[in-house]
């Protein structure tokens, strides 16, 4: 195994006890981890600049630090503003329509323009879904590469600068995703830890299987391998990602579960919390309920898309359970002795949604009381059963229902944070908000505060906070000191 070489959190702790007014930890300087071994034979990139925009979900973002890592440790620079960029890249998501209209749209702003000798890379999940076919759209882009070929960017933007015009990294079946020898982290105090990728069910409006490729656990070891080393830097939230996240399986030899790995991850020294996401409800167990009742580093948060609240539209979706079998698993929930918040993901106006399926998922809202919900109105994908289904619902119809599922969660939500004013919480700060002179972080359970407090330097802390004022969105309070 290759030598890691870790850059410390040293120039992190030093900025924030200088009092940094930077409106977010995420904006301090991140922190490297990189394998020594591994840079040596690859030409670094002489200082040239490179610009990342990324639109999409959490491992995308992760995916996006991966990226900046392996680029930064070849000797390119990452710059703020798209015009000093040598190298452009979009990091993409597909799941749906408008996000991929956005990438198109950022890239249609370079048609006709004065060539600049710029490289342009679309990257993630709409290069692997829509390949080659990119470079028609837009002959400008001369780099296409999915999530699973990041390690190789060195190598492709060398046969790209060496006379290369157009280069794709397409692979799937393959473990390099997992294994990228080094990563930036935008945040000094959370981390994102990928731990399976991929998806082996086939929702019927999803492209994750198109474009991630079939479900691949990371091995145990190396997971908790990185977790001490994340431990070691200063990082003291884990957040353990993927498309499935319960569906884990360990391909080492301890063949852990995920509940096993929940638990020996909790149990690193140096690692307050641990979050998980994303769920899905097939694959949730009494077994992870438990292990949070029992284990305070894992977060009291369960984010469990549920999509809708209609068995028909249900078993249209594919989505392999009943509207009962996942108010079963909301029950276990709701019956643990530590109160445990839980988010959702739900999607309006799916083929032959009617007017009395739409009514059974806003009272699933009532009958759940989610603390959060992602709204969003359903857009036919390519590589999709749902593409070609009748009924499809018109547009304006679907806005109008999405407007009304909105507006009945805010007031849950309402009603829900209000009950919430007195109490007291730990948040583990994560934000200074300068302009009003507060600030912010999460609960364990995932809510947002924003509190003020009379000491400084707090990034980083975690604080026993007070609520004062709540919000659909967010709660205020004061730190108890």
């Amino acid at each position: 195994m290759s030598e890691s070489i870790h850059i410390s959190l040293e120039s992190l702790v030093s900025r924030a006890a200088a009092g940094s007014n930077a409106s977010s930890a995420a904006a301090q300087t991140p922190a490297l981890q990189y394998d020594a071994a591994s840079l040596a034979s690859v030409t670094p990139g002489s200082g040239k600049s490179f610009y990342i925009e990324t639109f999409g979900c959490q491992m995308n973002v992760h995916d996006s630090e991966k990226v900046v890592g392996v680029l930064a440790g070849r000797g390119y620079r990452q710059v703020e503003k798209l015009v000093d960029a040598d190298l452009i890249f979009y990091n993409t998501c597909s799941i749906r329509e408008k996000a991929a209209q956005k990438v198109f749209s950022r890239l249609g702003e370079f048609r006709g323009a004065p060539g600049e000798n710029k490289i342009i890379g679309v990257l993630g999940c709409l290069a692997q879904q829509e390949g080659e076919d990119i470079f028609e759209r837009a002959p400008w882009v001369s780099l296409v590469c999915g999530s699973a070929s990041y390690r190789k960017l060195p190598e492709f933007l060398a046969r790209l600068e060496s006379g290369g015009r157009r280069v794709m990294g397409l692979d799937l079946d393959t473990d390099e995703t997992f294994e990228t020898e080094l990563t930036r982290r935008d945040n000094p105090i959370r981390a994102y830890l990928t731990i399976i990728e991929g998806c082996d069910y086939a929702c019927a409006y999803c492209v994750v299987p198109h474009t991630r490729g079939p479900e691949r656990s990371r091995r145990s070891d190396a997971i908790l391998s990185e977790t001490r080393r994340l431990a070691d830097l200063g990082y003291s939230e884990i957040q353990l990602l993927g498309q499935t996240v319960n569906s884990y399986r360990d391909p080492g030899p301890r063949k852990l579960n995920f509940v096993d790995l929940l638990l020996e991850v909790a149990a690193v020294a140096g690692i307050r919390r641990v979050r998980f996401t994303t769920s899905h409800p097939n694959d949730f167990t009494r077994e992870i309920v438990s292990a949070i009742e029992e284990t305070p580093a894992l977060c009291n948060h369960i984010h469990l898309p549920v999509q809708s609240g209609a068995t028909p539209i249900l078993k249209a979706m594919l989505r392999t359970y009943t509207r009962e079998e996942y108010l079963e698993k909301i029950d276990w929930i709701r019956s643990a002795r530590r109160p445990i918040s839980i988010t959702s993901d739900i999607i309006i106006g799916f083929p032959g949604e009617t007017d009395s399926d739409f009514e059974a998922t806003l009272s699933l809202l009532d009958r759940v009381q989610y603390d959060g919900v992602y709204s969003f109105k359903y857009s036919p994908r390519p590589n999709t059963p749902a593409q070609s289904m009748a009924d499809a619902i018109p547009e304006e119809e679907k806005s109008r229902r999405l407007a009304v599922l909105m507006e009945h969660q805010r007031q849950i939500q309402i009603a829900l944070n209000e009950k919430l004013v007195g109490e007291e919480f730990e948040v583990l700060v994560d934000a200074h908000h300068s302009a009003r002179n507060q600030w912010g972080g999460r609960t364990s359970c995932n809510r947002v505060v924003n509190f003020t407090s009379r000491r400084e330097n707090l990034l980083g802390e975690c604080l026993q906070v007070k609520v004062t004022r709540s919000g659909p969105n967010s709660l205020v309070g004061e730190h108890l000191v």
